[in-house]
């Protein structure tokens, strides 16, 4: 069921202002009631009167304007909100906004507000790339905020890369669904995440480049929607999603161990770790010295942590992962049937773009029947979109526990 919301649109400077205007017509068409505020430099791109005019509201703009104020001061707008939209959000807000600056009305609202913060970047892609805007974004995602995006194509300045603001259906989509919690409430989902690492001496170890980023935003866009949390996670440098449990392990075994014993009562299982398939048949109780031109290391196989879940009674809904570098649809959906596999996500590693220790990527996904592209997107867009997907095939899957 839809609920109509109280949705606190903020505009910022940039030419993707435009397409603010066509997000305010999408939401109030579904039914939600839309105030927009804009910032200074947002003014110079698009009038207040088109958003006026498609709000059916007038526009605030001003921190210190003495007639809005005695309307509606900024803390009680801030408290009208159910959401707090910024679509555009430029590097400049999002700085702001990091560091807890208020010196525009804006500004002001975000440190105000106390309901879901959303915010769809927009910017050129060279921008977006630099440290300091990642490092921003970063901050902001921890202290909740969601990061819509942005999407990869061509840019107003004519270069290409990540920086476009997600279109506005997309947007208005995922702050919905996001504002949903009820799409997977109660539901018990177990994902590993990162890579392990398989010891071979005290000092040295086999690993792989996982970063678990796209673990991460799982765990993050599941708590969004309402879902109890383990995430099993091997060795990686991200702080863990506030609400969900963390159990950190580091190799393959210590993970099936976990694994297995927390799937047995999940109602989902999303294997997004990359577990080493091989680990050192023995371990050296010393550093190994360096001898002679070339070394042989004996390896045995791992246990199949994903294909053991499959072989649970009862069994979860199961989402595995699938990182190829050559043939991703006919390797993934060998794996979906090898498996017994509900759902499997494939994304190329090896590429320009997306992969391993990116933090953008785009998925192939396949089910019984069935498949979809979520093309190339920030992780934390792309583990919402999935995460939607997920809880529609597993309601379809199992309609009266869901419903």
């Amino acid at each position: 069921m839809n609920i109509n919301k109280r949705i606190l649109l903020g505009v910022c400077g940039g030419i993707a202002g435009y397409k603010a205007a066509e997000l305010v017509r999408l939401l109030r068409k579904q039914g939600h009631e839309v105030r927009v505020v804009m910032t200074s430099a947002a003014r110079q791109f698009v009038t207040p009167l088109t958003f006026q005019a498609l709000s059916g509201h007038a526009v605030h703009s001003d921190l210190l304007d003495v007639e809005q104020e005695q309307a509606m001061s900024h803390i009680h707008l801030a408290r009208w909100a159910d959401i707090l939209l910024l679509a555009p959000a430029t590097a400049d807000m999002l700085a702001k906004m990091a560091h807890g600056l208020a010196d525009d009305l804006l500004s002001t609202l975000y440190l105000a507000a106390e309901c879901p913060v959303f915010v769809a970047p927009a910017m050129n892609q060279a921008m977006w790339a630099k440290s300091v805007t990642q490092e921003n974004v970063a901050r902001l995602q921890l202290h909740g905020v969601h990061c819509i995006g942005p999407a990869a194509g061509e840019q107003a300045c004519g270069e290409q890369g990540l920086g476009r603001m997600v279109e506005p259906v997309d947007i208005c989509r995922l702050v919905l669904e996001h504002s949903q919690p009820g799409l997977l409430h109660g539901i018990r989902i177990v994902i590993s995440a990162g890579p392990t690492r398989e010891p071979l001496d005290p000092v040295r170890y086999i690993s792989n480049r996982s970063s678990g980023k796209m673990s991460y935003a799982l765990a993050t866009a599941a708590l969004s929607c309402g879902a109890d949390v383990t995430l099993i996670s091997g060795p990686v440098s991200l702080p863990p999603p506030p609400g969900a449990k963390l159990i950190a392990v580091e190799t393959a075994l210590q993970m099936y161990d976990a694994v297995i014993s927390h799937s047995r009562i999940a109602d989902v299982y999303i294997g997004a770790a990359a577990v080493a398939d091989y680990r050192p048949r023995q371990l050296a109780d010393r550093k190994i010295k360096k001898a002679g031109d070339i070394s042989n290391i004996a390896l045995v196989k791992n246990p199949d942590i994903i294909a053991s879940v499959a072989d649970l009674q009862p069994k979860p809904f199961i989402v595995g992962f699938a990182a190829e570098t050559n043939d991703l649809e006919n390797y993934a959906k060998r794996k979906l049937q090898a498996k017994n596999l509900d759902m499997i996500a494939a994304n190329w590693v090896g590429q320009t773009e997306g992969g391993f220790e990116s933090d953008s990527n785009a998925l192939q996904v396949f089910w019984p029947g069935g498949q979809q592209i979520l093309p190339m997107t920030d992780k934390q867009t792309l583990a919402a979109q999935l995460l939607t997907l997920i809880a529609e095939k597993l309601h379809e899957k199992n309609p009266v526990k869901n419903s």
